[in-house]
């Protein structure tokens, strides 16, 4: 059996805003989530926001961090890069030194950092501590997909449903996928060697207004493992009210389409700790039940969300 890596998607949909949307909320998002093999580098959610009221400007989020609790991070903005790759086609989001491409649609992408960011830990940001000394930090990244596409909504009627009718889909933020991929990349910081390696992560595309006004919490899991095999979901708390969440995800057996499922235990986020938490889960399918156990092994806590950002004021509206 054969996997389609486009899951059917236009390869349009990969093209990012040639120009200003006429639409002053209106925003185009790439973030990647990268993990070395070893356990040893941690890229958790690099991303760009743009948006159109603040079109000459991007919005960029760096992320680095180490098992022994050593963490860099970057919130800030940036003049935008021009969109147009070199086949003429827009394909590159990119400011303030970070920059993503998309080379074939569905099957490689590249996430570029040159620039800066702040030197701090796991523990103080659990603490909401976010101070630090700006150190010059550079990556590369070559991501190669491993997995069809997952559209949030489009494998349980129910989720669906959700999006588009309750604050899951604002939340979401208009249409929105992600897929899995496979990476080779390198690290620098300050003056230190480089650093070699491969691994895996999860990506994510998005266009359209995002509200977060509201937002109760998540939990959003995935992975693809050396066999191939691979899951993702993302669920919302149950609500005081009673009503529904959305809750959707995957499994992929490494081959062939993905296997709608739903998680039956999940580990919500309760207590904040640094490292070493369990966050083992259990999907249900059509077929039965699956266990996948996990632990944290880096950690980047957001505590207060107050970074000045345009692209966080516009989310709380």
């Amino acid at each position: 059996m054969t996997t389609d890596l486009t899951g059917g998607l236009d390869p349009l949909r990969e093209q990012v805003f040639a120009e200003r949307p006429d639409n002053p909320e209106m925003r185009d998002s790439v973030s990647f989530w990268t993990m070395d093999d070893r356990g040893e580098i941690g890229l958790p959610r690099i991303g760009i926001e743009a948006v159109a009221a603040d079109w000459d400007n991007h919005d960029v989020q760096v992320n680095v961090a180490f098992p022994d609790g050593r963490v860099y991070r970057l919130r800030g903005n940036g003049p935008s890069i021009p969109p147009h790759g070199s086949d003429g086609n827009p394909t590159v989001l990119g400011a303030g030194g970070l920059a993503f491409r998309c080379i074939t649609p569905f099957d490689r992408w590249t996430m570029t950092y040159d620039g800066k960011a702040l030197q701090t830990s796991s523990a103080d940001l659990v603490a909401g501590t976010k101070d630090g000394p700006l150190v010059d930090i550079g990556f590369h990244v070559e991501a190669t997909m491993a997995v069809p596409p997952w559209i949030q909504g489009a494998l349980q009627l129910d989720a669906g449903d959700q999006i588009k009718t309750s604050i899951e889909g604002d939340l979401m933020g208009g249409p929105r996928y992600e897929q899995l991929y496979r990476a080779t990349g390198s690290l620098t910081i300050g003056r230190g060697e480089t650093q070699r390696f491969t691994g895996s992560g999860l990506r994510i595309r998005r266009q359209g207004v995002r509200k977060l006004a509201g937002f109760w919490g998540h939990c959003w899991q995935s992975a693809v493992f050396p066999s191939g095999k691979a899951f993702g979901y993302i669920a919302y708390p149950p609500r005081p009210d009673g009503e529904p969440t959305f809750n959707e995800g995957y499994i992929f057996t490494g081959e062939g389409p993905l296997i709608p499922a739903r998680v039956v235990q999940a580990p919500w986020l309760t207590r904040l700790q640094a490292l070493g938490e369990d966050v083992s889960l259990v999907l249900e399918t059509a077929d039965g039940t699956v266990h996948i156990d996990g632990e944290t092994v880096f950690s980047t806590h957001d505590i207060h969300h107050d970074d000045d950002m345009y692209s966080m004021h516009a989310l709380k509206k």
